[in-house]
């Protein structure tokens, strides 16, 4: 059988760690803190989708067909040059590309557009252990050589590499990454040096999380596959009857599936029967009520018995 008509490729599962998990091929995680957000479709160049804040001072560009599937700047206004840049590539889950714009959201919405103070336009942190807190608070190891700090995840399966010395404002400072090295299995996500320290740590937040995230069983790279626990999905429990069928539930249950085969089409003498045991009942049941309900009006009331008189 070819591994494409396979129906389990397409079996949903629990994919952790996150940060191994792969894109699912849309956006719809990364961009949903910012759903509000004006969105432009742009049919010309690689861009295919750009969400701004109202102001345009935020920009968020998919580029759903390049190796850099997301590009993520700010600038001080809508045609300033950038003052930081993040690029997320084909590999990353959007899932991290939200921790990211989930910061940038609830930045824009606390700031004031007329005195330019968001957050998210704020001088980066002397101190490179600001960016990446999260990932030292859960347990990943740091390394110092020549300039450049790496960190480790627990497992060696992801990490950070952070140029201290930050060259210029639009150098690379700090590279998250996970998934062995090659085209289809290595997450990268770069942030140049002028980046806000907690917008970085906001993402490596996302990158750490424990929580699974759902994927198709096809989207993980079989070089993955072995490095990631898969858990499929259980079905949603159908719903259960407060209460176990009677005798008499069976019995109405029966009649009326045969009374419906007999109405489709009534050609045998079976079906003939059934119909006219349906009519009888029905007849039976309207005599019956027609019956009892003037007996039942009839009855006297209950009431003391009738005085007596003395002799």
């Amino acid at each position: 059988m070819s591994p494409f008509s396979d129906p389990s490729r397409y079996e949903e599962v629990l994919v952790s760690p996150l940060y191994l998990a792969g894109s699912n091929g849309a956006g719809d995680a990364g961009f949903a803190p910012v759903a509000h957000w004006p969105h432009h479709y742009l049919d010309d160049g690689p861009c295919q989708l750009l969400v701004t804040s109202p102001d345009q001072r935020i920009r968020i560009g998919w580029f759903g067909d390049d190796f850099d599937l997301w590009k993520i700047t700010a600038a001080e206004d809508a045609v300033a040059p950038p003052r930081w840049t993040a690029t997320f590539n084909h590999v990353t889950p959007a899932e991290i590309v939200a921790g990211l714009t989930t910061a940038l959201a609830q930045d824009y919405a606390a700031s004031d557009p007329y005195k330019n103070d968001g957050r998210f336009l704020a001088e980066p942190s002397f101190y490179w252990a600001d960016a990446v807190r999260p990932l030292l608070d859960a347990g990943w190891q740091s390394r110092r050589t020549y300039g450049f700090v790496d960190l480790v995840s627990p497992d060696g399966l992801a990490g950070a590499e952070i140029d201290s010395y930050r060259e210029g404002p639009s150098s690379q400072f700090i590279t998250l990454w996970a998934g062995p090295r090659g085209w289809g299995t290595r997450a990268e996500a770069v942030f140049t040096a002028r980046t806000p320290a907690h917008l970085i740590a906001a993402t490596a937040a996302a990158m750490a999380s424990s929580a699974p995230v759902v994927r198709e069983r096809h989207m993980i790279h079989r070089e993955v596959e072995h490095l990631v626990t898969l858990t499929p999905v259980a079905p949603a429990a159908a719903p259960q009857d407060s209460r176990a069928p009677t005798p008499l539930d069976v019995r109405r249950t029966a009649v009326t599936e045969a009374v419906r085969r007999a109405a489709r089409a009534p050609q045998t003498a079976t079906d003939l029967r059934v119909m006219a045991a349906q009519n009888r009942t029905t007849a039976s049941a309207r005599m019956r009520s027609s019956t009892l309900a003037p007996a039942a009006a009839a009855r006297p009331p209950v009431a003391s018995p009738p005085r007596r008189h003395s002799r």
